[in-house]
């Protein structure tokens, strides 16, 4: 480490050093790296007000470009969780009137933790009113924290809108660095003020959630009085505009949420319990959309949009990979039933050489333009308290006009994306189906060792006859096939007038025969293959009825 945030390497390094639990080498390596960042920033070209960046002022940290970036990325980063029956966007031209509530809706929640000073402040309140032709506020609450909700001004209120939009959720009195909040539910009477407000509302109502952590919002997603759901984040500056442009469908959300939302019961778990994988035995769920198996309020990669896409498999380079001929000289290791192979041993060149490629059509099947989030995971075929249930191994953002259709490409590297943590932490690559997900769409990519080959026992012949051979095929797996051929080997090619190539398409554990014509003396070398990377060679002598060696 060269630099921590705070004052533990100054007040512990110099004990360090002396009880030689620190080198000397080490703290010049981090001084070197620091001062070469500090040289690269010209701090020590002098006057610091005269160097390239020495004035920076608000005129450049607030430029248009600035600016319309922070738009972007709140625009982006809102995710609709529910939507039903379209109730948005809300239309510009009949929503009349427009029932804004909640104790983040005229507020400085936008901007979150470790915030710099805003080019603007533009609240969800104000931006809405940009929109509607006549909006009603009410705070609701006395505070984030919601110990007084004034339900029933509220009430009365949103009975005279068209439409009534509710700002919740937390803020930095609620969560932020060094204050841990004790549960998973929306605080107060948040809850009660939301429900009274949907089952008095003319019509089912939209809830927008500012928050930073997950909250468990499961009795907004089952009440079919509460329309629409955005999670807003903090978003910042510009997360006012973000949210009315989306409200009012000046733009598509796409957003997906980064984290799986828990149920509220999921405190029960020791927050010091940080396993990943389930434990069955005990009722542990385990954590992360990778391994917990519970409940879930919404999950990781979860987000509507105003359209809808459909997701097929294009291409996929190539759907088969050998364990056992990606290292011919180590043995394909056993994990119970469980063949895998360890990622440190293949190496950084090898791993490269399986790269596949993998061409999926994203089509925008809606009357909408939208910016649409691909994610691409993995998941196993066998399922265990070990493996993932599913793994993020790619994601793109594209642009698609309506009724459009594009192809993107991911490129995928077995080690890292088909690979998976054993009980040492080690990485290994696991025999079996694998299935790469889209959407609704899988495609399967198989992983196992490639057949084993050898001679069986030659055929009686005639002296003068053709020869004939046995080539015993075990494996791959039952339901697949492979194409076995015998031909002459590279060196210690003697004889003549031999048709000795044949190919024939083998089952699984099947025998094909190969008849070799015309050799009428000397040796040959054949060698039977059954991909380019895995081959048996055996020495044929027509000398005298046919022996062959085992090599």
């Amino acid at each position: 480490m060269d630099v921590n945030c705070g004052s533990y390497l100054r007040q512990y390094t110099k004990s360090a050093v002396q009880k030689k639990k620190v080198l000397e080498s080490d703290i010049d390596r981090a001084l070197s790296n620091l001062f070469s960042i500090r040289i690269r920033l010209g701090l020590f070209n002098g006057d610091p007000t005269k160097q390239e960046f020495g004035n920076i002022g608000s005129d450049h940290v607030c430029s248009q470009k600035h600016q319309d970036l922070a738009l972007e990325a709140a625009k982006n980063g809102i995710v609709l969780l529910k939507n039903s029956a379209n109730l948005l966007p809300l239309s510009k031209m009949k929503t009349g009137s427009l029932a804004v509530i909640g104790p983040n809706a005229d507020s400085h929640t936008l901007l979150g933790n470790y915030e710099g000073f805003p080019c603007k402040n533009v609240s969800v309140l104000q931006a809405l009113q940009s929109y509607a032709n006549h909006t009603i506020y009410h705070q609701g609450c006395n505070f984030v924290n919601c110990t007084d909700a004034a339900i029933d001004e509220v009430v009365h209120l949103v009975k005279e809108a068209d439409y009534a939009v509710l700002i919740m959720g937390l803020d930095q009195t609620q969560e932020r660095e060094g204050h841990d909040r004790k549960d998973l539910e929306l605080p107060g009477n948040q809850v009660n003020l939301i429900t009274s407000v949907a089952q008095a509302a003319k019509s089912p109502v939209i809830l927008v959630v500012m928050c930073g952590g997950a909250v468990d919002i499961s009795f907004a997603k089952d009440n079919p009085k509460i329309g629409s759901i955005l999670w807003a984040g903090y978003p910042g500056e510009a997360g006012g505009t973000a949210l009315a442009e989306i409200i009012y469908g000046d733009h598509n959300p796409g957003g997906r949420l980064p984290v799986t939302w828990y149920p509220k019961d999921f405190i029960k778990v020791p927050m010091t319990d940080m396993r990943m994988r389930p434990e069955p035995s005990t009722g542990y769920p385990g954590r992360t959309y990778r391994f917990y198996n519970g409940t879930k309020v919404f999950e990781f990669g979860f987000g509507l949009s105003y359209t809808n896409y459909s997701y097929s498999f294009v291409s996929v380079s190539q759907n088969k990979i050998f364990l056992n001929s990606l290292l011919p000289n180590k043995a394909v290791q056993n994990l119970g039933q469980i063949r895998f192979l360890s990622v440190s041993e293949l190496g950084t060149k090898l791993c490269d050489s399986m790269k596949l490629s993998v061409s999926v059509r994203v089509e925008n099947q809606g009357e909408m333009d939208g910016k649409h989030p691909v994610l691409l995971f993995v998941k196993w075929d066998k399922l265990s308290n070990r493996n993932p249930l599913k793994k993020l191994v790619g994601f793109k953002r594209v642009s698609l006009s309506a009724g459009k259709n594009v192809e993107i490409e991911f490129v995928l590297n077995p080690c890292d994306h088909f690979s998976t943590a054993d009980e040492d932490g080690l990485m290994v690559i696991q025999e079996g189906t694998h299935y790469l997900l889209v959407g609704d769409k899988e495609y399967p990519i198989t992983l196992h060792r490639s057949p084993a080959l050898k001679f069986g026992p030659p055929a009686e012949v005639s002296a003068g006859g053709p020869l004939m051979i046995n080539v015993v095929i075990n494996g791959p797996p039952a339901d697949t096939s492979a194409v076995g051929r015998i031909s002459p080997a590279p060196k210690g090619q003697e004889f003549s007038h031999t048709k000795i190539k044949i190919e024939r398409q083998v089952r699984s554990n099947g025998v094909f025969i190969s008849h070799f014509a015309n050799v009428r003396s000397g040796s040959v070398l054949l060698r039977a293959i059954i991909s380019d990377k895995d081959f048996l060679d055996c020495e044929q002598s027509r000398s005298e009825v046919p022996r062959l060696q085992l090599l």
